[in-house]
């Protein structure tokens, strides 16, 4: 089922922040739990994570209220961390390859695609982008069709 879910990034305590959310709400950091930077695997023409920074969180999802998850991630300073304010994405978990190619299309239009849709190392179809306005825009498709 589609779904959209809300992505913070933290300037290097998202763990910290998540275990207090989930105390919070009272539930569990979805499956497969905290993944570290450590998992990512090298990318061509990209410079390796710094050691420093491979304990840092990739990404977590905890849910909280009707379904809505809320997730997060560490943004490493190898990377230039975001400015206060740019530091949430809207996060589009389409049904299929094809609404998540049409939907990333036209929120691109004018804007500025940050990383092109693509199969990546956890096995989804994901992509990123500012629209036009500034917004961000995280696509996350599970669906192989």
């Amino acid at each position: 089922m589609a779904s959209v879910s809300t992505y913070l990034n933290f300037p290097g305590n998202t763990e910290q922040v998540f275990r207090f959310y989930s105390s919070v709400f009272e539930t569990n950091f979805a499956a497969p739990g905290i993944r570290r930077m450590a998992e990512v695997p090298e990318i061509p023409g990209q410079p390796p994570i710094p050691d420093a920074e491979k304990n840092r969180v990739l990404h977590v999802a905890l849910p909280i209220l009707g379904g809505h998850l809320l997730m997060g991630t560490d943004s490493l300073e190898s990377m230039g961390r975001p400015a206060p304010g740019n530091t949430i994405s809207l996060n589009l978990q389409p049904d299929t390859r094809a609404e998540t190619d049409r939907l990333f299309g036209r929120l691109a239009e004018g804007g500025q695609i940050e990383m092109p849709l693509m199969e990546m190392f956890w096995g989804d179809y994901f992509g990123s982008l500012i629209d036009r306005f500034g917004i961000q825009w995280m696509f996350n498709c599970s669906s192989k069709t």
